[in-house]
């Protein structure tokens, strides 16, 4: 692994202990990292919602896997900040096809993923935690072969399942301690907004709590920070107020013939132009190296282990 990769991820380590919460405004394309990085982000995450509808797929791994490596290309080629990837339930029918997707974007420069056991479909159920564990194992694995300190951050959706309020706190403890036995770095537990619970689990875990505030009336960051939280992530919520504010310019301009939403705040070309200069485009470090094989899962579309990941690339490099 190269020296720069590994230096953006010690840092991406290091973001979790500083003065402040890390802030995570997520991207969803190139453009939208470009503008979250200029504005001061001191990393770069993904939201799994945002890029796949800005894809035209919905949310829930219906994206194919081969558009998310090349969407993920292309904010690794833009930015110069770590870039952690939202991987939703790891991808594919097991723990080696989650690990083949990592190693595939440890290829393209990225330094961690989020990755959650999630609610099984059509159920307000919680998957069973030992698979979301076994798929963070496989992925540390991968990571060591790496020698990359590479930062898993397990999300728990205790809190957006049917489990009562009272058991909910009890649970996150229990399956957050197992993701951490099998290599998790942090804990995500989107829906976790008392205060009470929050400073509960911040004392209870060994690694930093990362919380959700991408919606209206959420907790500000001095009393998050005050509790005890390292990391807050504002998902898909940026893309969802940019689609409004998208929807508000086009009604203004075919309902009323206006346009003065629109131009009340909008960069100009220059400064639109100044987001992809010379100096923010990096090398591809996927061109002329070996590549991580992608797995056959039933998400992906390319017939082998190896080709989903050689699509991808292509996609990516016409894109």
């Amino acid at each position: 692994m190269n020296r720069e990769q590994r230096t953006r991820a010690e840092l991406f380590h290091q973001l979790h202990a500083g003065p402040a919460p890390l802030m995570l405004p997520n991207a969803w394309d190139a453009a939208s990292a470009r503008v979250i990085e200029n504005a001061g982000a001191k990393a770069m995450a993904t939201t799994s919602a945002g890029m796949a509808w800005a894809l035209g797929y919905p949310d829930g791994e219906q994206l194919p896997v081969q558009e998310l490596l090349a969407a993920c290309q292309r904010v690794c080629r833009v930015v110069t900040t770590p870039v952690t990837v939202d991987i939703e339930r790891g991808y594919g029918r097991d723990a080696k096809d989650t690990g083949d997707l990592v190693g595939a974007l440890i290829q393209l420069g990225v330094v961690g993923i989020n990755i959650e056991d999630g609610i099984e479909p059509g159920t307000q159920t919680l998957a069973h935690p030992g698979v979301l564990c076994e798929r963070i194992a496989r992925v540390r694995t991968i990571a060591q072969h790496h020698d990359l300190p590479f930062f898993i951050n397990a999300r728990i959706d205790t809190y957006l399942s049917n489990l009562s309020p009272e058991a909910r706190l009890e649970e996150t403890r229990k399956r957050a301690l197992a993701c951490v036995d099998a290599g998790a770095d942090g804990i995500f537990v989107p829906g976790l907004a008392d205060a009470q619970d929050i400073a509960t689990l911040v004392r209870w875990l060994p690694v930093p709590l990362n919380v959700y505030a991408g919606y209206p009336g959420a907790p500000v960051a001095p009393a998050l920070q005050q509790l005890g939280v390292r990391r807050i992530s504002l998902g898909c919520g940026p893309m969802q107020a940019a689609l409004a504010h998208l929807g508000a310019i086009a009604a203004e301009a075919l309902d009323d013939g206006r346009y003065d939403t629109m131009g009340k705040r909008m960069l100009t070309p220059a400064e639109a132009n100044g987001l992809f200069g010379a100096g923010v485009h990096k090398v591809d470090r996927t061109r002329g190296g070996p590549h991580v094989g992608m797995g056959d899962g039933p998400v992906t579309q390319a017939r082998g282990p190896s080709e989903a990941f050689v699509v991808a690339r292509r996609g990516a490099d016409h894109a």
